[in-house]
């Protein structure tokens, strides 16, 4: 083969292994969050004064311990595998952003959201088709009577007479299909693990302001829930 040949051949070769490497590669430990420092200003402590006492109302209780978010946790699960994945991800952080301002206090978890199983487990099974292909090509004479076949079927002498084309085909609709089988599609935004906005459902992603109200009437609700509770208790208790 000349050099021409050997590049056709060679470079499909590597782009497909880097992507196996890729793809069974663990992904890297994220970094441990920096320690927080806090500084103790000493201040000469004035003498003390007899004042009345003010009992706080629920307002200024919310504001003290950090507003209706404080406690809570918001779920952005998008999916990282898609083609326009850097779309996605921007969008969910500009989310994490918004509400982390606008809800002081809330916490708000980024994660994947996995295709399903199936479709999981056949993108396990492309790259093996691939390398079976490409194996076949390019050492079929060899293969063929070790699996009990004197003598290749005539597919292989097609495949074999244009075996550059075979094998660039191999490489770039295999990529093609594990691309797709390994896309979710999704954005869910989950509300102490309650659904508040699904893009699989809605087929469009939400607005800010959108998410912002969902967000706060689940938190909201959940704290009008957890007041009623907690005064029930008490008067039983008393």
């Amino acid at each position: 083969m000349d050099r021409a040949q050997l590049l056709l051949v060679g470079l499909p070769l590597f782009l497909f292994f880097s992507d196996i490497v890729n793809l069974f590669t663990p992904p890297p430990p994220k970094p441990p969050p920096p320690p927080h420092h806090h500084h103790h200003h000493h201040r000469p402590q004035p003498k003390p004064q007899s004042v009345p006492l003010d009992f706080p109302t629920d307002k200024e209780q919310e504001s003290t311990i950090g507003g209706i978010g404080f406690g809570k946790t918001v779920n952005i699960n998008f999916c990282s595998s898609c083609s326009y994945s850097l779309v996605i991800k921007g969008t969910a952080v500009t989310m994490k952003n918004m509400l982390e301002s606008q809800l002081p206090g809330i916490n708000v978890v980024l994660a994947n959201y996995p295709p399903p199983l199936p479709k999981r487990l056949l993108s396990k099974v492309v790259p093996v088709v691939q390398i079976g292909v490409i194996g076949i090509v390019m050492a079929g004479e060899q293969i063929f009577p070790r699996l009990g076949f004197m003598t290749p079927p005539p597919w292989y002498y097609s495949m074999r007479a244009n075996r550059f084309g075979t094998i660039s085909t191999t490489w770039l609709l295999g990529n093609f299909l594990q691309s797709f089988l390994q896309s979710s599609g999704a954005f869910e935004v989950y509300c102490n693990g309650e659904l508040v906005f699904s893009k699989l459902k809605q087929q469009r992603f939400p607005g800010e302001i959108e998410l912002k109200d969902l967000v706060g009437q689940r938190l909201t609700a959940s704290t009008v829930a957890d007041r009623d509770g907690a005064s029930i208790w008490s008067h039983q208790t008393l």
